[in-house]
Order: structure tokens, then sequence, then C-alpha cells
């Protein structure tokens, strides 16, 4: 099998972020959808996906060929709180299913300018107490990449003030939890970053809210004490470096377990890719996910 090369994906990062830099917001999304429906199309046969309607957002659940996990992973997509819906969330919500064994449900949130903060973070809360009424939630986990990463902690957040129980663990890969870019590395790897501008996060970030410093929006600024076991991987050259460190940091300092990878010279996002360079992370992230829904 012919893994991908990490030069040529790089070098095609950087002229798709050239391309889309100014470019209406329904074409990034167009691109997203169709990056999904390649992905999951790969893995047909061996993931099985079932289509439901919750309200103003949709769910589709895969189911692997080889179920050996009784719990449930509930997986939220990346694309900056804007971009990504459901076919976009179905591409590597069948590779954790296919990979991992466990049922995995991938909500196709309300999206930014259109839903603007609380929407998503709203419904993925009764989504999640609905998951609570079905499932152990000690066998629930949650996993998402970039924008969704961040709305797994906000939920978190959520759930907990609410008095729901939390989730058996927390897998994320390159969170973005703090919309003010406070965060060094935002200037720090601005040229080494090949697919994230600070511009177009800062984009996404005004469509998103008006609150940016609510722990709810950006929850680095929350209180995340009590939380569950957490695993964060994170590329080396992301804008969003920081976002991850201070998190994994905040989390130890407050009590809570939390493993950070850092991967060097990886951009955001990285373990999407099906890289073999990154192979060793995408066992770790997946052997953690069979652990808690198992």
């Amino acid at each position: 099998m012919i893994t991908p090369d990490p030069s040529r994906i790089r070098r095609s990062l950087r002229k798709l972020k050239l391309l889309l830099k100014n470019k209406p917001l329904s074409v990034e999304r167009r691109g997203q959808e169709l990056v999904g429906h390649i992905g999951y199309r790969k893995l047909r046969g061996h993931v099985h996906f079932t289509e439901m309607q919750f309200g103003r957002f949709s769910v589709a659940a895969a189911e692997p060929e080889n179920l050996r996990c009784s719990g449930m992973i509930l997986y939220l997509h990346g694309g900056g709180y804007c971009c990504g819906g459901q076919e976009y969330a179905k591409g590597f919500g069948a590779v954790l299913a296919n990979a991992t064994g466990a049922r995995v449900l991938c909500p196709a949130y309300p999206l930014a300018p259109e839903h603007r903060f609380p929407a998503a973070l709203e419904d993925m809360l009764e989504l999640y107490e609905l998951l609570c009424r079905s499932f152990d939630p000690k066998k629930i986990a949650l996993a998402g990449e970039s924008a969704g990463g961040g709305l797994i902690y906000a939920l978190c957040i959520a759930a907990r003030d609410r008095g729901l129980p939390l989730p058996g663990g927390i897998a994320v890969i390159s969170p973005w939890t703090d919309l003010t870019f406070s965060g060094s590395s935002v200037q720090k790897n601005r040229e080494a970053d090949p697919s994230l501008s600070l511009e177009r996060l800062r984009f996404f970030a005004a469509a998103y809210t008006d609150t940016p410093k609510d722990p709810l929006v950006s929850p680095l600024f929350g209180e995340l004490s009590g939380f569950p076991e957490s695993r964060i991987f994170v590329g080396g050259d992301e804008i969003l470096l920081d976002d991850a460190l201070r998190l994994h940091e905040k989390l130890l300092s407050q009590g809570s377990k939390s493993r950070l990878t850092v991967a060097p010279d990886m951009w955001h996002g990285y373990l999407l890719y099906g890289m073999e360079e990154s192979g060793q992370d995408m066992d770790d992230l997946c052997r953690f996910l069979t652990e808690v829904t198992a």
C-alpha cells in the first residue's frame, strides 16, 4: 500500500493555502466535503453508515464490520466552526471506526456565520446528553480535530456545569482552544505552517463569536479540573501549537490527566493524512479510544 509523502503533502497544502486566500467561504466548504467523501469511500465495505436528523443538525453513525467495543466515540470535525459538513465528518469518522472497532457518531453541527456561538455547543450538548442516557458515560470517548477539538473541551465544561457525567476519555488533534490568538506560536510558526494562516483564522473567529474570551469559546481560559484523561496530538510547525501546549499544561496544573505528543516538522491536523511517518501517533490515538470504549 502506497502511503502519502510528507514533503508532497506540505507543498500541496501551501498551494491550497494560497489558492483559498480571499476566496468565498462556499469554496472552502465544497473542498472539505470532497475531501471527506473521498476518505470514507476508501473504507466502503468495512464501515457502514446510518444517517439521522436531530433538529437542525444531522448525524452519521459509523459501525465497523469488526465491531468489538460496546461504547461509543463522539467525533467532532474541524473547519474553524465555519466549514465541514456531514461528508467531511464521515471521512475521518470512518477511519476511526475501522481502526478502533468502535461505533463513531459523526455530527454535522451547525456552522457559522449562519449559526453563531452558542448554536454548535448547544446542539452537541443535547447530543451528548442523549448519549449519556444510552451508554455508560465511562465508555464514551470524545475525539476531534482543530475547532472540533476545542468544541470538545467546551462541551465538557458545559456538561460538568450542568451536572452531566463526563466521558471516559478525550483525544484531540491540533485543538483550537484560544480564539484570542494569545499564544506565541501564532507569530513564531507563521512561515513554517503550510496549512493555516492567521488571517483566515481571524475571519473564522469573528464569524463564530463576539466573545472570544468566553471559556465556552476558548476553553483554554476555563476551569479544567476533574476532566477525564486527555490525549493531545499537535504538529510542531503549527501556528496553533501553543493552543495544545498550554491546554496540556493547564489540565495538569488543575489535576487532570493529560498526555501530549508534539510531532516535529508536522502541520495542523497531521494525523488525518494517513502518513507512515505519523503511524505510531495514530496507533496511540486509536489504542486510547479503544481502551475507553471497550
